[in-house]
C-alpha cells in the first residue's frame, strides 16, 4: 500500500516551514482506495510569494484546522503505507519536523517519484513535476496546490509501476540498506557509489555541470553521506540542486584544507561562504610609552605600518602575546592582555617581575621585550612539509619558501629528493594566500615533527 503525498507550506526552509495544505492518495497499485485532503492554519503569517505561487493567504487557511487537530487522520491514513512524493525528502522531512513539534513520531518508509522516473523514464531534459508530466501526457490541473500536484504524482507512479524493470528497481529502492531515500532526487546512486572512503576534496555540481559547492574531508564517502541528512536550510537547497558529484584525493587532511581553499577561491561556488569573504588582519607592534617601558599590542593592520607579526583575529593576537609574556616573563599589563590603573594581577600570567608595581627598572625589562621582538622577527622559514600519499607507494610533501607558500607535490617512496631543484620538479604551484597561510600556521604549531628545513640531507 502506498501514500502519494504534497503539501504546501510557508516556504520558510525545513524547521522554519509550516504546512499550509496536504494532500494524501491511497493508492494499493491499481487504484486510490482513500483519500485526504485539508488547509491547515499554519498559525503564523503566509508569505506573499507563498501567496502568488499557490494562491492560498491568510484569509483562505483563517478557519482551517490546526496540525494537531487533523494529526491522527494522516497518522491513520499513511499507516503501514509507504510515503511517496516528487522530491520525498522534502515533504517527509517537513511533516516529520511538524509532527516532531506537537510531541509526535512520524516514521515512515520513502519512495521517491524524481528518483524512480530518473532510473526508470531516463533520457528527459527535465524531471520537474510540471514538466516531466508534459512530456508523458498526465494531466496536471491545479499546479502549486496539494491535490492536483498529489493526483499528478499518483498518475505519475501509477505509469512508472507498470514501467518495465519496474518491480527490480522498486525491491532495490525500499531495501532497508539503501540509500536510494537518502540522496538527493537529482544525483545518481551509482555517482554516490564510486566516492571513496579516503582524504581529499569534492564538488557539488548543478545540472549544468558548475561546481556549486566545494568540500574538503579525511574521508570523502562519509562527509558528502553527512549533507544529505544535514537538515539546515542551506544544505536541503544544496542537496536538492546537486545532479553531479566529483573528487580529488590529497593523502592528508593538511593537502585537502590547501587544495579545498585553492578550488574555492578559483570556482567561487555559489553555496560556499567561508574563505570568499575579506578576512581582516590584525598587526603586533611595539612602542615606548612616556615612563620608557616598551609596549606590545596590536591592532587592525592597516593601523600598523610595521607589523612585528600578522595574525587573523584579536582571540588569535591575545594568544600569541600570552605566549610571548609566560616565555620571556613579560608583564601582562604592558602587553595589553589586562587592562588595570595598577599592577598587573592576570589569572594565568604570574611571570611578571615586577615593572608594573616599580620593582623592575625599565631598561632591564626592555631587555627582553627587545628579545621577544626579535624572536618574532626571525628570518622567514624556508622548509618542507612531509604528508601521507594518496596511496601506499608514494608520499607528499608541502613546500613553504621565505615563508611563503609554494605548493605541494607528490612523489613515489623510493624517490631520493636532496635539494630545492629536486623538490620543485614536483611541486604543483599554488597561490600564497591569507587562507592558506592560517592553514599552515595551524598546522606547524602543532605538528612540529612533520615540518623539516631544506637544508636537511635528504627531503623525502
Amino acid at each position: 500500500m502506498y501514500t502519494i503525498i504534497d503539501i504546501e507550506t510557508t516556504g520558510n526552509g525545513i524547521k522554519g516551514n509550516r504546512i499550509i495544505e496536504i494532500s494524501i492518495f491511497k493508492f494499493d497499485g491499481y487504484e486510490v482506495v482513500e483519500e485526504f485532503t485539508s488547509l491547515v492554519d499554519p498559525e503564523c503569517e503566509i508569505p506573499y510569494f507563498i501567496t502568488r505561487l499557490t494562491g492560498i493567504d491568510n484569509d483562505t487557511v483563517r478557519n482551517a484546522p490546526k496540525l494537531n487537530e487533523i494529526a491522527p487522520q494522516i497518522l491513520e491514513i499513511t499507516s503501514g503505507a509507504i510515503f511517496v512524493a516528487h522530491s520525498v525528502n522534502f515533504d517527509y522531512n517537513v511533516i516529520k519536523n511538524e509532527f516532531k513539534n506537537i510531541g509526535l513520531d512520524f516514521v515512515r518508509k520513502k519512495l521517491c517519484t524524481v528518483r524512480l522516473s530518473r532510473k526508470l523514464l531516463p533520457g528527459y531534459h527535465s524531471y520537474s513535476l510540471g514538466k516531466l508530466c508534459s512530456a508523458l501526457g498526465i494531466p496536471l490541473t491545479d499546479r502549486h496546490r496539494a491535490r492536483g500536484d498529489a493526483h499528478a504524482t499518483m498518475l505519475l507512479f501509477k505509469k512508472l509501476l507498470r514501467t518495465d524493470g519496474a518491480e527490480k528497481v522498486f525491491k532495490q529502492f525500499l531495501n532497508a540498506r539503501s540509500q536510494e531515500a537518502t540522496l538527493p532526487p537529482g544525483l545518481p546512486k551509482e555517482t554516490f557509489e564510486r566516492l571513496p572512503s579516503a582524504p581529499g576534496i569534492y564538488y557539488f555540481k548543478n545540472t549544468s555541470g558548475k561546481i556549486i559547492y566545494v568540500g574538503k574531508a579525511v574521508n570523502i564517502r562519509k562527509r558528502v553521506l553527512s549533507h544529505f541528512y544535514d537538515k539546515a536550510n542551506k544544505e536541503v537547497r544544496l542537496c536538492q540542486a546537486t545532479a553531479d558529484i566529483d573528487f580529488e584525493l590529497s593523502g592528508s587532511e593538511l593537502v585537502a584544507l590547501l587544495m579545498e581553499s585553492a578550488a574555492i577561491k578559483h570556482h567561487y561556488p555559489e553555496y560556499n561562504r567561508a574563505q570568499k569573504r575579506a578576512v581582516q588582519q590584525y598587526g603586533i607592534f611595539s612602542y615606548e610609552d612616556r615612563n620608557g617601558v616598551m609596549h606590545l599590542a596590536f591592532n587592525k593592520l592597516k593601523l600598523v605600518p610595521r607589523p612585528l607579526y600578522v595574525c587573523y583575529s584579536p582571540t588569535e593576537c591575545r594568544s600569541f602575546l600570552t605566549e610571548f609574556c609566560k616565555t620571556y616573563r613579560l608583564c601582562p599589563k604592558f602587553c595589553h592582555l589586562q587592562e588595570t590603573n595598577g599592577a598587573c594581577s592576570h589569572y594565568s600570567i604570574t611571570q611578571c617581575e615586577g615593572v608594573c608595581r616599580g620593582d623592575e627598572p625599565a631598561n632591564l625589562y626592555n631587555t627582553r621585550v627587545a628579545e621577544a621582538v626579535s624572536a618574532m622577527s626571525v628570518d622567514k622559514e624556508d622548509i618542507w612539509i612531509k604528508e601521507k600519499g594518496r596511496n601506499y607507494e608514494e608520499e607528499a610533501f608541502v613546500r613553504i619558501k621565505d615563508g611563503s607558500y609554494c605548493g605541494y607535490g607528490f612523489v613515489t617512496k623510493d624517490a631520493q629528493l636532496n635539494n630545492e631543484q629536486d623538490i620543485e620538479a614536483f611541486i604543483i604551484p599554488q597561490k600564497n594566500t591569507l587562507d592558506t597561510e592560517r592553514i599552515l600556521r595551524a598546522y606547524i604549531r602543532k605538528n612540529e615533527a612533520r615540518v623539516h628545513s631544506i637544508s636537511e640531507k635528504s627531503i623525502v
